[in-house]
């Protein structure tokens, strides 16, 4: 029940289950495919202290969640049965581009973490190979190899399933042309197509070619698909009493031959293509290549751009045995890492060094989005910073062709997947040193230059630390809407508030169980729980109260609201009641945030520097425009 309201706020968020096609997750965010794209709202999502930030790419609307992304997604789906909702609907208006980052994601996205860990596996192998710790005749090598390759080997199956979900067919069918794929009999048969004399074999008269397909991923999409298309018109001409059995039946008969005649071919064929064009491209400038992956890779996966590469590096796998565009990826992780790190040096603030410290911990083991819109893309410099550290190290990797002989997303553990199967070499050496350049020149210069530049305190405004009031064109104050003690923002008991992420404010710790309108405006916002409200005032500025810490969790008791979404409000307007001595007695913190969420438009938020807020229309914030 924990993460129950937050689910129903997102789904609302993004127009409702009627508008949702489809909707999975990966490890930090939750991705939506919508019907509609103008019914979501974003701005109403960001402004959500369960919300991270809220990205629309790649034909996606993403929800970051953050660590807890699984549990809001089983909320999600629990309560509104989502993922019954079909991914096949036409997607309307999108580019081809997108479409394409849409269809990958969706396939790869359910298995990428077991794909991520058999890679780690695969890699600790190798070390234990390395390291002479066992052989390759050992059952203890067999067993845990076997683990590790498993999944790898058997892609036509998986990818199968995925990818008949995703083009709307029954996954079913198209797993089993999967497992047809790689059948022993067809391995087989490829096997001995390899000795000298051997004598073609034909379907139909129709000469075949075997091809080993497992590990592969290209020609079982382009299956999926084609059987997905077949699929939905065959239903469309049989009686309903025939559709469960001849519907497969047909599919099967059409599909695995065609794939095995052609599709599969021509897709073998498109795949050696792509991954030798790649190295081609890749063999030009190693170094440049890699300067230029290590320099953006964290704005893809801003964007959700990342799954294009996804395939890339899994087809160069298949194909060649072994992938250079992966390792350049690690020295962007860790520049991230030691942009978050230099932060959490320097700052004096408990919470955002907590932040930066859980943060940190995550993008060590590849999973940056906590360091990025928790700590280093606020800052900017900082997010500057660990982007050209991933340059100049990646630029490192590409330069030695550092090569990974397992796939899973760079991490600390990539270090072990680096290691050739001839053991420690020159390229090992050369990705230690390169992600340590990257890490430690972003975190030192995030640690020197990464702070805003302090002015004269006889220029500054009262209660700012950054701006001068001779820099402000216009001067907007925000009244309280609570009466009570004020509280830093930094000393809030929730990271989201206290990191300043949502934006600029400051905290009221309440005396009077009322929220008065801080200005006249529109409520842009008003929770189903009842315990926040957004406002769009007149004067520009966007307010978000938030009554108390975790307070969703009590489901709308002990509050009284009385306003309504899209309500004209005057300033001193009652708003909403709450109990203060039944939500106290409850266990919850009262301790009420007032934020700006687009701090971004003004120059400063200047909170009042008086301990106490006696009249709740007392100047609560200044803001300098």
């Amino acid at each position: 029940m924990e993460y129950t309201a937050l689910a129903e706020e997102i789904l609302s968020g993004v127009g409702g289950r009627e508008n949702v096609r489809s909707v999975v997750h990966c490890a930090t965010r939750l991705r939506f495919k919508l019907k509609d794209i103008t019914k979501a709202d974003a701005e109403r999502l960001k402004r959500d202290p369960g919300v991270i930030m809220v990205v629309e790419s790649g034909g996606q609307f993403q929800v970051v969640i953050g660590n807890h992304v699984a549990e809001v997604f089983n909320a999600l789906n629990h309560g509104a049965e989502i993922n019954d909702a079909s991914g096949s609907e036409p997607t309307g208006g999108e580019g081809l581009f997108a479409r394409l980052i849409d269809v990958v994601s969706s396939i790869f996205t359910p298995f990428i973490g077991i794909m991520a860990a058999s890679g780690i596996l695969k890699g600790l192998l190798a070390l234990a190979m390395a390291c002479h710790w066992t052989s390759t005749e050992s059952g203890t090598y067999k067993v845990l190899f076997a683990a590790s390759d498993a999944m790898f080997y058997f892609f036509p199956l998986i990818i199968g399933y995925t990818a008949g979900k995703k083009f709307g067919g029954n996954p079913f069918i198209t797993m089993m042309i999967g497992g047809a794929m790689m059948h022993p009999l067809m391995i087989s048969a490829f096997n001995l197509s390899q000795q000298p004399g051997a004598v073609s074999e034909h379907f139909l008269g129709i000469p075949l070619v075997f091809i080993n397909y497992s590990s592969s991923v290209i020609p079982v999409i382009l299956a999926a698909w084609a059987s997905s298309w077949l699929e939905r018109r065959v239903m469309k001409i049989l009686p309903s009493a025939l559709r469960n059995f001849i519907t497969p039946l047909i599919c099967l008969a059409v599909i695995v031959p065609l794939t095995f005649l052609v599709i599969g071919p021509l897709a073998t064929w498109a795949s050696q293509q792509l991954a030798h064009g790649y190295l081609a491209v890749y063999n030009v400038s190693p170094a440049i290549a890699g300067a230029f992956m290590g320099a953006f890779w964290q704005v893809c996966v801003i964007f959700g751009l990342h799954w294009g590469l996804v395939p890339l590096m899994i087809n160069n796998l298949s194909i060649l045995g072994h992938d250079t565009m992966l390792p350049l990826l690690l020295p962007a992780v860790m520049g991230q890492v030691g942009a978050t790190l230099g932060v959490m040096l320097y700052t004096k603030d408990a919470r955002t060094k907590a932040l930066a410290g859980s943060a940190l911990s995550a993008g060590i083991f590849g999973i940056t989005e906590p360091a990025i819109y928790g700590i280093t893309l606020p800052n900017r410099r900082a997010f500057i910073f660990g982007c050209v550290g991933g340059a100049m190290g990646s630029a490192i990797l590409g330069y030695f062709h550092t090569t990974t002989y397992s796939f899973g997303f760079p991490s600390v553990f990539t270090f072990t997947q680096v290691i050739p199967p001839t053991g420690f070499d020159h390229t090992v050496t050369a990705a230690i040193a390169g992600t340590l350049v990257a890490l430690i020149f972003a975190a030192v210069s995030t640690y020197l230059f990464g702070q805003q530049a302090k002015q004269p305190v006889s220029e500054l405004a009262e209660g700012s630390n950054s701006v001068p009031v001779s820099l402000a064109r216009e001067k907007v104050t925000i009244s309280s809407p609570l009466c009570g003690e004020l509280v830093d923002l930094a000393d809030v008991q929730d990271p989201t508030f206290a990191s300043g992420l949502l934006g600029k404010g400051v905290a009221v710790k309440p005396t009077l169980g009322q929220v008065l309108a801080p200005a006249d405006g529109v409520i842009a916002s008003l929770f189903g729980t009842h315990h926040a409200i957004g406002i769009e005032c007149d004067n520009g500025a966007e307010v978000l109260i938030h009554v108390g810490i975790d307070t969703v969790k009590l489901n709308g008791q002990f509050f009284t609201p009385h306003v309504k979404v899209d309500d004209v409000v005057k300033q001193g307007d009652l708003l909403l009641e709450f109990d203060i001595q039944g939500i106290t007695a409850a266990g919850y913190d009262l301790t009420t945030p007032v934020i700006i969420t687009n701090s971004d438009d003004y120059l400063d938020v200047i909170p009042a520097v008086s301990g106490q807020v006696l009249t709740q229309d007392a100047p609560l914030l200044t803001l300098l425009r």
